[in-house]
């Protein structure tokens, strides 16, 4: 996240009502099937710390962080790529400058789905240059991947197209999601149905905050936790401090999930969901400590799960 700017429930399918038959049906005719749809699969946290171990060791292998205009960063694109077009993405990597370096974001497209109704799902992938960015936003970036790679895996075709994305330089200031949202036609900026961003979903002291923007994205991430009975609260801390902000202020629905970052955690949310009161949510926030043990594994894995879950059940 930007510095500057203050067990799993398996997802239920929801099956349409039966319709009755009535005048003129035949007798004893069965009333017709209603599809259901497709169930979100569980996402193996597993394969997603996997995708976290091999950004730390980017990371080790090139100075400690994941960067903008780092070696670090491009190799992290690099392998965020190549799981993709590995699973029969359309993979896109969009060219920008920023600070005298040059920055790249990936954009990935699964082929099939109405092209004019696009749900996209992104998480930048820098880190800053204090440290290799396992939370912040190894767990996004990680989650994301391995939500695209479940679809390739399921073979899923839903009625919407999908879209997932990994920006560049946000830790400047947005600089890759911004690039990208300005270098849409109006055309296209309203192809996009919902922006799902995903920023600091590990944290080790951790919370379940839900972006209170788009009712609709919103009420698809409370749904979710609600089945998992779990409390949510309200999005306040990154509020305008990531990648959902150009795409809010180009008029694109948005919503995500977040599990804090320098806030401190209140007794009555330690009380609520564990952990640590009158401690950060990321002690380890923007420093070098922020590395693969900086991660819950609880969280990582219902925050994964949940990102499946609203990309299955806002794109069919």
């Amino acid at each position: 996240m930007k510095l500057s700017i203050p067990g799993r429930a398996t997802a239920t399918a929801v099956t349409a009502a039966a319709t009755l038959l009535v005048g003129g049906s035949i007798a004893g005719a069965a009333p017709a099937p209603q599809p259901a749809v497709a169930a979100a699969p569980d996402i193996p946290v597993a394969n997603v710390k996997a995708h976290l171990t091999q950004l730390q060791s980017i990371a080790t292998a090139n100075g400690g962080n994941r960067a903008h205009g780092r070696a670090g960063y491009k190799a992290s694109l690099d392998y965020v790529k190549a799981k993709l077009d590995a699973a029969g993405y359309t993979t896109t990597v969009q060219q920008f400058t920023s600070s005298g370096r040059t920055g790249y974001n990936l954009i990935a497209d699964w082929p099939g789905g109405d092209t004019n109704q696009v749900v996209m799902s992104g998480s930048h992938l820098d880190s800053v240059t204090a440290g290799p960015g396992i939370n912040d936003n190894g767990s996004g970036s990680a989650a994301v991947l391995e939500t695209a790679l479940a679809v390739s895996r399921a073979g899923y075709q839903p009625a919407k197209h999908l879209r997932f994305a990994w920006w560049g330089a946000e830790e400047l200031g947005l600089v890759g999601s911004r690039y990208y949202v300005n270098n849409l036609s109006s055309t296209n900026r309203a192809k996009i149905s919902g922006y799902l961003n995903f920023d600091m979903i590990g944290s080790p002291n951790p919370g379940y905050f839900v972006y209170d923007d788009d009712p609709a994205i919103e009420k698809t991430f409370k749904d979710y936790y609600a089945g998992l009975g779990v409390a949510t609260e309200i999005e306040t801390e990154g509020d305008g401090r990531s990648d959902h902000a150009p795409f809010k202020n180009a008029g694109v629905p948005v919503g995500g999930l977040f599990s804090g970052a320098d806030y401190i955690k209140t007794a009555a949310q330690a009380a609520k969901w564990g952990g640590t009161s009158g401690q950060a949510f990321d002690r380890s926030y923007h420093s070098s400590c922020d590395t693969t043990s900086n991660i819950n594994d609880t969280a990582l894995n219902r925050n994964s799960d949940a990102i499946a879950y609203a990309v299955w059940a806002l794109s069919s």
